[in-house]
C-alpha cells in the first residue's frame, strides 16, 4: 500500500498498541498495519506482544506471516522460543514462520517440533514441511487446484482433486498433518456442500490444531452451509478455547442474522480469549454487511 506516510503508520501503531482501546479498534489497526507492510508497521506489531490478550498477540503474529517479511523473522522467533507465552501464541509465531518460508529457520524449527505444547510441536512439524515443499515440490504448482483467497496457507493443497480421496486423506488420523492440511485445503477450493460437509467431519478430529484450522478455513469461504458446523464447536464449552476462538471468528465472517446472535451469546464467556472473539467477530459482522471497501482501511483516513 503505497502513499501512507511514517507518521500515520506510527499513529495507526497506537491505536494498536493502546490497551484502553476496544478490542475491535485495535484489529483494525492491526489489520491496517499489515495491508501497509514495511518496517515501520513491522515494528509497531512488534511492541504490541507484550500485550496481555492472548487473542491479539496470536493476531500480531498471524499478521506478521501474512506479510511475508524475514524482517519479522526476530520477533516471531522471539516468540517462539519464549515458554512464558501461551500455546497458542508460540504456535501462531510457528506457522508465521513457515508462512516466511525461509531456509535458514529449519534448525529452529526442527527444535520446536517436540515441544512439550502439542499445538506448538504439531505447528512446527507442519512449517517444516512446508519448507521442505517449498525447497523441493512447489513446482507442482501449475497442478493445483486454484485458491480464490489470497492467504499464505500452512500447505499447499492436493494435486488430488477427487472428493472421496481428499475426503479419506483428510480423516485419515494415520497420516502427517500436512497431508492432511493439504487435502483441507483442497476441500476448501471445491466449496460444494459436499466439501463442505467433509470439511466439518474435521471438527471431530483428535488434534485440536487441525480443528482449529477447519474452522478458519470455515471463516474463509464464509458460506452459510458451514454455520451449523461452527455453532455447535462455539457452543461446545469443552472443545479447546483455540477451536472455538476460530468458530467465532469464522462465523463474525459469514456475518448473517444467525451467526450475529449466535456470537452475541458468548460476549461474556468465562474464557477471554473466546468472548473478545466474538467482540471482534460482531465488528467484523458489522463490516461485511457495510458498504465500506475494506476492513481496517477506514482508519487510513483519518490517520494520514
Amino acid at each position: 500500500m503505497a502513499n501512507v506516510s511514517e507518521n500515520a503508520v506510527k499513529n495507526i501503531g497506537n491505536v494498536l498498541n493502546d490497551p484502553s482501546r476496544p478490542m475491535k479498534e485495535r484489529f483494525r489497526a492491526l489489520f491496517t498495519l499489515r495491508n501497509i507492510g514495511g518496517e515501520t508497521a513491522i515494528q509497531c506489531i512488534s511492541e504490541c506482544f507484550k500485550d496481555e490478550s492472548v487473542l491479539l498477540k496470536h493476531e500480531l503474529a498471524y499478521c506478521l506471516g501474512q506479510m511475508q517479511d524475514r524482517r519479522a523473522i526476530p520477533i516471531l522467533r522471539s516468540v517462539l522460543e519464549d515458554p512464558n507465552h501461551d500455546p497458542i501464541v508460540r504456535h501462531e509465531a510457528g506457522e508465521a514462520l513457515g508462512a516466511i518460508g525461509d531456509p535458514n529457520l529449519r534448525e529452529l524449527l526442527e527444535k520446536y517440533q517436540h515441544d512439550s505444547a502439542i499445538e506448538v510441536a504439531e505447528t512446527c512439524q507442519i512449517a517444516l514441511q512446508r519448507l521442505n515443499w517449498v525447497a523441493n515440490d512447489s513446482k507442482e504448482n501449475d497442478n493445483l487446484s486454484k485458491s480464490l483467497y489470497t492467504s499464505v496457507d500452512p500447505a499447499p493443497p492436493s494435486i488430488e482433486n477427487n472428493l472421496e480421496a481428499l475426503k479419506d486423506v483428510y480423516l485419515d488420523e494415520t497420516k502427517p498433518l500436512f497431508i492432511r492440511y493439504r487435502a483441507m485445503f483442497s476441500l476448501r477450493n471445491l466449496g460444494t456442500t459436499e466439501s463442505i460437509n467433509a470439511l466439518g467431519e474435521g471438527l471431530k478430529a483428535n488434534s485440536a490444531l487441525f480443528r482449529h484450522e477447519v474452522a478458519f478455513v470455515f471463516g474463509q469461504m464464509q458460506d452459510e452451509r458451514s454455520v451449523p458446523f461452527l455453532k455447535t464447536t462455539l457452543e461446545d464449552i469443552n472443545e479447546h478455547e483455540m477451536v472455538r476462538h476460530e468458530a467465532a471468528e469464522a462465523l463474525g465472517s459469514i456475518a448473517t442474522d444467525e451467526c450475529i446472535e449466535i456470537l452475541k451469546r458468548y460476549l461474556n464467556d468465562p474464557r477471554r480469549v473466546v468472548r473478545e472473539s466474538c467482540e471482534v467477530a460482531l465488528d467484523m459482522s458489522e463490516y461485511e454487511n457495510s458498504p465500506e471497501f475494506q476492513y481496517a482501511n477506514t482508519l487510513l483516513t483519518v490517520q494520514s
